[in-house]
């Protein structure tokens, strides 16, 4: 990853990240980084980030692009990537990736410490997500 995610700016959003422990934050601030890269490499505009269900969340302020991204500790442990449960983002990563990623139903990739970002296709995901409107008539924002 080369440039660097903005700082955080939503005081909620930073206090939510303060609460995470230790590893998952490391894990969670890499793919909030991440989802930044993407968003200007796939021209979606802005993102906005901002806290949904008391997650930290980004989606693209451009209306019928994108649909949202959450980041969040899930209660098995580690660190989550959330997507709307109701597109297909999961179905098509796992269609996509295969054991890439262990998957949560149809709402999230979920990792672990030992996880590298920088090895799995992550960036697609997001970028899939990111995109989700642009390339689907239909959807949930």
């Amino acid at each position: 990853m080369n440039s660097s995610s903005p700082p955080l700016q939503n005081e909620g959003v930073a206090a939510a990240f303060a609460c995470f422990p230790a590893l998952a934050r490391a894990g969670l601030l890499e793919i909030r980084q991440l989802i930044y890269e993407v968003a200007e490499t796939e021209g979606v505009g802005p993102i906005e980030e901002t806290l949904k269900w008391g997650q930290p969340a980004y989606l693209t302020s451009q209306r019928k692009s994108g649909t949202s991204l959450r980041l969040g500790v899930p209660k098995s442990g580690g660190y989550a990537l959330y997507v709307h449960c109701q597109t297909t983002l999961i179905s098509d990563a796992r269609t996509a990736f295969g054991d890439a990623f262990t998957y949560e139903g149809n709402r999230a990739v979920l990792f672990n410490a030992q996880t590298s970002i920088s090895d799995t296709p992550l960036a697609l995901l997001i970028a899939s997500a990111l995109t989700y409107h642009r390339r689907n008539k239909k959807g949930p924002r």
